[in-house]
């Protein structure tokens, strides 16, 4: 589709009216425009799209440190009529000669991050691009998200992702599409897995050794293979005991078969026997164990961290008066405010800095561009999005390092030299 260009309208400046409301809800005014090409504006992006309607504010999401664009931006209409009439014509519509993928945009992540109606195909022709894709599944029902899979030249890599609105329209795809072909190539379409769904399940039927704890002082190893024995062959069982013969309440069983072992651990995990709630699972070496553990903490900080990523703010320069509540009110116009704190010293005195937490990235990002240089109480507020210690520690030793190379080569400038000089990282 040819580009036609138009003079920016006052809009271009307008406030966040297009993808304002309350709580959490779907706002089918706002648009998500993603694959964008790096060099594509700000401006070019009001000129595509204010083609189809009123377009109230626009935004290409760019590196707070280096400018650089992000590969995504934020579209917002005055009515939702022209929303939809932009996502159907300008889908997939080259910009700068690489074609943009739209979606609406939702507030509420628990949409995108469930799962629901999303679904999985892998061997694509690799001359499937996201259009061709999204013209294949869009006769199942509505598309929120659909996307190929592609390598850093743009080339697929021969496996997609698309998302309905539903449940039923996913279901609906698979049966009619798995194993049929799809440019001469039969293609697998089924209900996409997150990473640790598709590890948990290949780790289940690859296994010998069962692990059982929690169990009664008085469970014997014959009990233990009595009750285990019933789902298959088992070479041993054991209770595991100290020196003095008292049982430890925990014991090992291995079956000769890992589809027996699998089926022992699915129905007794979590029986009662002697009152007591047993645990049994894959038996384990204490490496992995270690490993898993460790999995599991890092992806717990990792999720931790994602859910607040972009959507929290830190805010300097305020006036001592201004305390949580009065925090709260002057952010509260831009989305869902899920915490607010100003810092304050052991005495209780403000140290003129806070944090704001938005329940998404797009509701911090309008409060940052309408809230940073705003004059409240005769102070212009400083607003940025807050930043762990780790990686402003990590920016700032990369500066410490630029520094020091710079002026170890002792450059000369109005007759100074400038010798080796450190900052002290706070």
């Amino acid at each position: 589709m040819a580009q036609v260009q138009v003079q920016p309208q006052n809009a271009m400046q307008g406030g966040p009216n297009g993808a304002a409301g309350g709580g959490n809800q779907f706002v089918p005014t706002s648009l998500y425009v993603g694959d964008l090409d790096p060099s594509v504006t700000d401006s070019q992006l009001y000129d595509l799209f204010n083609q189809l309607g009123q377009v109230v504010s626009v935004r290409v999401c760019r590196d707070l440190t280096t400018g650089r664009s992000l590969g995504y931006g934020y579209v917002n209409y005055s009515n939702p009529q022209d929303a939809a009439r932009s996502l159907d014509v300008l889908n997939f519509t080259p910009l700068n000669n690489k074609p943009i993928r739209i979606m609406y945009s939702h507030r509420d992540p628990s949409v995108r991050k469930s799962g629901a109606g999303n679904i999985f195909i892998k061997n694509l022709d690799r001359a499937i691009d996201h259009k061709a894709l999204h013209d294949t599944f869009s006769s199942f029902g509505s598309i929120l998200s659909c996307k190929v899979s592609t390598d850093s030249s743009g080339n697929s890599k021969g496996y997609g992702f698309v998302q309905f609105d539903n449940a039923e329209s996913a279901q609906k795809a698979i049966e009619k599409l798995n194993g049929m072909l799809l440019n001469d190539k039969q293609v697998y379409v089924g209900p996409f897995l997150r990473k640790q769904e598709r590890e948990g399940s290949a780790d289940k039927a690859k296994f010998n050794n069962v692990f059982v704890k929690n169990l009664s002082e008085s469970t014997t190893d014959d009990e233990l293979k009595k009750v285990f024995g019933e789902f298959g062959p088992i070479t041993s069982a054991v209770v595991m005991r100290d020196e003095d013969g008292k049982s430890k309440c925990f014991g090992f069983v291995n079956f000769e078969n890992t589809d027996d072992a699998a089926r022992a651990v699915e129905a007794l995990n979590g029986k009662k026997f002697d009152d007591k709630e047993w645990y049994v699972g894959k038996a384990q070496k204490k490496s992995e164990r270690e490993h898993e553990l460790k999995l599991k903490f890092e992806q717990s900080m990792k999720e931790a961290a994602d859910k607040y990523q972009g959507a929290n703010l830190y805010v300097k320069n305020l006036d001592d008066s201004i305390g949580d509540e009065k925090l709260k009110e002057l952010f509260s116009p831009f989305g869902t405010i899920t915490s607010c704190k100003v810092m304050r010293d052991p005495s209780g005195i403000s140290r003129g800095s806070g944090f704001v937490a938005f329940s998404t990235p797009e509701e911090a990002s309008r409060a940052l561009l309408e809230m940073n240089g705003k004059m409240v109480v005769s102070k212009p507020l400083y607003v940025t999005l807050a930043q762990r210690k780790e990686d402003r520690r990590a920016r700032l030793q990369v500066c410490v390092l630029n520094v020091e190379a710079f002026f170890l080569l002792g450059q000369y400038v109005g007759g100074i030299t400038y010798q080796r000089c450190r900052i002290k990282i706070l």
